[in-house]
């Protein structure tokens, strides 16, 4: 309670520091502030200046990452509260929830897991070059895995309809990032109870 006072009363104090002057850079600065995810009410924030003067393909690269971590976020939240809702798979009944799963885990579980993330993270790239995918298919964005066979109506969709639910996904995975932080912070204070009260006691 203390830090999150401590934490509000200087981002508090952090809104009437002066500005900073630099000096002004005559390079070309690419403009995000209409790309996806610079939405209502914040609009384009970048408050640590990540892509300040930063190219498109940078961008992208970091729009990539951030999409790439929401959707581990999503499945990361959806895990954690599967988990302490008591739901498990057979032979794993006796795996607690939560942090005290990761040293009841058996070792050739972890090898499988590790081996899984492994080829995920191989995998987890435009497939337009990879042998059997649909020959001339192209992604439309960063993130865009469906190779040309999976698509489950994405292309009859209008062009307005697509940015929608890619500001959806871009938007659950953000707060999906911030959920799995809060879960994991709680856990660790040791009031998990508190905010999931019906779970296991």
């Amino acid at each position: 309670m203390k830090l999150a006072l401590l934490a509000s009363l200087i981002a508090g104090a952090a809104a009437f520091a002066p500005a900073s002057t630099g000096k002004a850079s005559t390079a070309l600065k690419a403009d995000f502030s209409n790309e996806i995810g610079a939405q209502v009410p914040l609009g384009f924030w970048d408050p640590l200046n990540v892509v300040d003067g930063e190219d498109q393909a940078e961008f992208d690269r970091l729009r990539w990452v951030e999409l790439k971590h929401g959707r581990v976020a999503m499945l990361a939240v959806v895990g954690y509260l599967t988990t302490y809702a008591g739901v498990r798979f057979p032979g794993a009944e006796d795996i607690p929830a939560g942090f005290a799963a990761l040293p009841a885990i058996p070792g050739m579980v972890w090898a499988q897991m590790i081996a899984t993330w492994a080829l995920m993270e191989a995998a987890n790239q435009s497939q337009e070059n990879t042998p059997g995918v649909k020959d001339g298919w192209k992604p439309e964005f960063i993130g865009d895995f469906r190779n040309g066979f999976i698509d489950f109506g994405w292309d009859k969709q209008s062009d307005e309809w697509k940015l929608k639910k890619r500001k959806i996904e871009l938007n659950n995975g953000r707060a999906a990032q911030m959920g799995i932080l809060g879960l994991m912070v709680h856990e660790q204070l040791g009031n998990i109870q508190t905010i999931l009260p019906l779970g296991p006691q």
